[in-house]
This record gives C-alpha cells, sequence and structure tokens, in this order.
C-alpha cells in the first residue's frame, strides 16, 4: 500500500501507545504491540476508516481539528505534535489561540486516577479527554455538547440534578469564564464562534455576557442520577493546569457512604460496559 511520511508516522506512533496506557482493555491475541486503528478510532474521536486512508496515504488535507485530536489521543509531546501538524502541511495553532495540547505529565496523572472519574477540558470548557470511568458516571458527549457551556445554556443535556439556584450559579460561571477566555485568546476561531452560536440560541447567555458578570469556580457537592445505579452524590474539583488553561474535573465520594460503594460498582461493571 503506498504511504507518507505522515502515515509512517501515525502507523510508528500509534505503535508506541498500549491498551493499558490508554486506559483500554487489551483483551485477545494482538498482531500490534500498541493500538489498533480502530482503539485510536475510539480515543480520538475519528473514524477508522479515516485512519486507514491517512497511514496509506489515500486522504488529504486532514483538518487542524482531526490532526489535534489524533495528537491528544497518541499521547505526543509538543516537539512531535509540531512535528505531526507539519507532515499534514498545517502550521501548529499559535500563542492567540486555545491550548488543546494534553501533555504528557497530565496524561501520566490521569493515568494514576482511574478508579477515579476525571476529564480534561480546555479554556472554552470544551471536554479534550475523559478516563472511562468518567464516562460511565456523566454519560458520553459528542458533537456540540462536547462543550459544557452549550449544554448548561442550549440542550440542557446532563446527568446531574441541578435546583434552579445551581443551574443559574454554573450558568453564571461559564459565561464568567468565556469572557475571560475571550479576552487571553481573541483569536481563537472555535471560541468565537462557539461565543457567536451561545449568543443567537440562548437569550440568558446574551444578558450574563453583557452583565460583565465575574465568578470563579468553587468546589461543589452533586447529585448525578445514574441511569443504573441510581443517585451518587459525589465532591467535585477542578483544578487548573499552569501555562495552558487546561482544567482536570474530577469526582471523589465520602468515604464509607453509599454513593462511594455505587462508585466503586461503577468502576467494575460501568467501565466493561463502556469498552465491551
Amino acid at each position: 500500500m503506498p504511504t507518507t511520511e505522515l502515515g509512517e508516522a501515525l502507523h510508528a506512533w500509534r505503535n508506541r501507545v498500549t491498551p493499558a496506557q490508554a486506559g483500554l482493555v487489551g483483551g485477545g491475541r494482538r498482531r500490534t504491540p500498541g493500538l489498533r486503528r480502530e482503539e485510536l478510532s475510539q480515543l480520538a474521536g475519528i473514524s477508522a476508516d479515516y485512519i486507514i486512508r491517512l497511514e496509506q496515504g489515500r486522504a488529504r488535507n486532514p483538518s487542524p481539528q482531526i490532526i489535534e485530536s489524533l495528537a491528544r489521543a497518541l499521547r505526543l509531546d509538543y516537539g512531535e505534535r509540531e512535528h505531526l501538524f507539519r507532515l499534514a502541511g498545517l502550521a501548529a495553532p499559535g500563542p492567540g489561540t486555545v491550548p488543546r495540547h494534553i501533555t504528557p505529565g497530565v496524561h501520566r496523572i490521569l493515568d494514576r486516577l482511574r478508579s477515579t472519574p476525571v476529564a480534561v477540558y480546555d479554556a472554552t470548557w470544551t471536554q479534550l479527554l475523559a478516563n472511562p470511568l468518567y464516562t460511565a458516571l456523566i454519560g458520553a458527549w459528542s458533537g456540540p455538547d462536547l462543550n459544557a457551556a452549550w449544554r448548561a445554556f442550549v440542550t440542557s443535556t446532563t446527568r446531574i440534578r441541578h435546583s434552579l439556584e445551581s443551574n443559574v450559579a454554573l450558568q453564571r460561571l461559564l459565561a464568567s469564564d468565556l469572557r475571560r477566555t475571550n479576552a487571553l485568546y481573541p483569536q481563537d476561531a472555535a471560541l468565537t464562534e462557539l461565543i457567536t452560536q451561545l449568543h443567537r440560541r440562548s437569550p440568558l447567555f446574551c444578558e450574563l455576557w453583557e452583565s460583565g458578570t465575574a465568578t470563579e469556580h468553587q468546589s461543589s457537592r452533586k447529585t448525578i442520577d445514574h441511569p443504573t445505579l441510581g443517585p451518587l452524590t459525589l465532591d467535585c474539583d477542578v483544578l487548573h493546569v499552569a501555562g495552558n488553561h487546561l482544567r482536570i474535573m474530577a469526582y471523589t465520594a465520602k468515604p464509607g457512604t453509599e454513593s462511594a460503594e455505587r462508585l466503586s460498582l461503577l468502576s467494575v461493571i460501568g467501565t466493561q460496559t463502556l469498552t465491551g
């Protein structure tokens, strides 16, 4: 099969990442030491057929979003990520755009928290990565719903139980955060489009944006209504990564509670359901 430098690099990097490193269940005999194309497809949110065509040199001009997703899924460092963009004929995102690269160090932190529901969001509150337990707890997002502000203002898609007060507090937080992010990254096209669409779709977002409301994320206790296990009341903490404004969201349970027991059970049955 014909290949390109891009295809050869993708194949080599795919072989370097084991299923265990990626939080996947290996299972069965494997012909490759690393990720299968189907597994990379699952991690990157890109069709396996497109990955095959990229590796075989039959797909041309991949978008920056696809290259960024592949860089995250393949756990590339900054230098490797820039090389991947060059091989794709693209310029790596500049300093005026929202950082969407997850560093190897952040990946290693998540590797050590596999018994904790953890997700990584960028500064626009778009989910970049979630471990299997987070997805089993919160649900799998796709498309615009990967963005927390879109869910809060437009689709109202969530398993989190909200009162009127808690929902308004969340919306105030997200509007305030997006305003700060917009000031930091005014050249980011995806952020500009998100803010434009939120203004079009949500009168409340317009009101909060114009009001100049300012608030910071605080630790909170949330109740998640899981479709199988019922309600889990958990502490939600958001950790900020210095330098690139990534947010690591983690859910933990108070020891000895029913929610802790349910979370432990979910770590077994939920992950198996996700990867099966």
